[in-house]
């Protein structure tokens, strides 16, 4: 039987293991490695004119490496000895009065996966100690004269970055475990929000019941900043108002996921605020969810997102033609790109530490509009976390301009399209561990029209 995610999430986060990773990438790409990886913890910012700090977030390439989201802090990994030790300040007396004793280096030791935990104060040493090449990122170490000092030979401050960006792609047991996690709080939440939208009477309310949820669950920070869009404001991809009334409007698509230990959930659910869906809102919904189950069946190790991503514009076509928004041969309109009119996003992009994760390498220079904004280009590997979250949106500042040029107008029905202005949009968003045969779907939250109308009108 396979560990239960909060008996992986009991051991500590491991850091060795990702740094043995990211050195064993290194020695893929230059002839000789040696000498130590260094990375610096963001540093306490104070808040412009203001004696308070600004609200800390954890740089994500030293936390793949360390797991340790205190402020302030560095580590070292000593590439051929493959001895790992971690940085943290020393007490600052003035400070306790106001915090609390800092966390202690035995403490830390016993808390993180390092080899060693020394100060801060040390760093200077160590580095100057350091016989071979020190690997760091590029404007993201205090000690920049020092660097600047040093021969071409004894540093570098690029390779790293990408070792780590690359390595980040393929997540171990227990990354998807912080995912589970996270997607499993914010289910709660997503939830609680069709409980309450019948008798919500603006978003903020609804963001405010998501974010007691998350908090209340163990999901202190929000991966990005929630999506509350009522009516035809779901037709805007990242809206961020969140504080229109939502008397009159059809439908509401929530797009939002809390953080857990520094790892996202990205969860969108689009649904009907009286507790049904209108006949044209149905129609779209119905379209949305074919794509997303008929792509999500595609997945598995070695896809090419690209081909899951262009399946998804044919079955929008396909749903299109039969609701008669769209008219004339769909191998026409697919090659047209007529369908980007109404699907103009990408279907996907990684997800880990960041909502939109790194090593996607995508190309937004990319002259065609279907494949433009894909941040995820190539195959995908087995342990990838991806988003699957097709869309259907009805903005009339991208469709108006394809109803004026005769290459996509003749294929679409304006007389029929009228009557969808106010369905505004539906996306549907899952995140999908894609494995050696399949995938597995980690979003548990309902999706199903009659699952999501008990709920709401229950």
């Amino acid at each position: 039987m396979a560990p239960s995610v909060d008996s992986i999430l009991t051991e500590k986060y491991p850091a060795k293991a990702h740094a043995n990773r990211v050195a064993a990438y290194l020695k893929t790409k230059h002839h000789s490695v040696d000498g130590l990886i260094y990375l610096e913890g963001q540093k306490t910012h104070m808040i412009e004119d203001n004696d308070e700090p600004m609200p800390f977030r954890q740089r994500r390439y030293f936390y793949y490496l360390s797991g340790c989201a205190l402020p302030d802090c560095s580590l070292t990994y000593d590439i051929s000895a493959g001895k790992s030790t971690l940085f943290i300040p020393p007490i600052d007396p003035d400070d306790v009065i106001w915090s609390g004793l800092p966390l202690m280096k035995d403490e830390a030791l016993n808390l993180f996966d390092f080899d060693e935990v020394r100060l801060t104060s040390d760093i200077s040493s160590v580095l100057q100690s350091c016989k071979g090449t020190i690997w760091a990122i590029e404007n993201q170490i205090t000690d920049a004269a020092f660097f600047s000092g040093l021969d071409a030979d004894k540093k570098d401050l690029s390779a790293v970055k990408e070792a780590i960006e690359e390595c980040r792609v393929v997540k171990d047991d227990y990354e998807i475990a912080l995912t589970k996690k996270a997607n499993s709080i914010s289910t709660i939440a997503h939830t609680a929000v069709l409980k309450a939208v019948k008798d919500a009477s603006n978003e903020r309310e609804l963001e405010a019941l998501f974010l007691q949820q998350c908090i209340a669950n163990g999901s202190r920070h929000q991966a990005y900043g929630s999506i509350v869009a009522s009516g035809t404001s779901a037709a805007t991809l990242h809206y961020q108002k969140n504080y229109e009334p939502l008397k009159g409007k059809l439908n509401l698509l929530l797009d939002a996921g809390g953080e857990y230990n520094c790892y996202a959930s990205d969860i969108t659910r689009t649904f009907p605020i009286n507790g049904a869906f209108s006949k044209e809102s149905r129609h779209i919904y119905d379209v949305v969810l074919r794509m997303q189950k008929e792509c999500e069946g595609m997945l598995r190790a070695n896809v090419l997102w690209d081909d899951v991503h262009a399946h998804a514009h044919r079955v929008a076509i396909d749903g299109l033609l039969e609701i008669g928004i769209l008219k004339g041969d769909k191998s026409e309109i697919f090659e047209a790109r007529t369908s980007v009119a109404f699907f103009p996003h990408g279907l996907g992009h990684y997800l880990g530490m960041d909502t939109h994760d790194v090593g996607g390498h995508p190309n937004y220079a990319d002259k065609d509009s279907m494949f433009r904004y894909l941040r995820v280009r190539g195959k995908l590997p087995a342990g990838s976390i991806i988003t699957n979250e097709p869309g259907i949106y009805f903005c009339r500042f991208i469709i108006e301009p394809y109803l004026k040029d005769s290459k996509h107008s003749k294929y679409i029905d304006t007389d029929v399209l009228d009557r969808y202005w106010d369905v505004g949009g539906v996306r549907i968003e899952d995140n999908i561990l894609i494995t050696a045969h399949g995938s597995d779907n980690l979003t548990t939250a309902v999706k199903e029209v009659e699952e999501m109308e008990k709920l709401i009108n229950a």
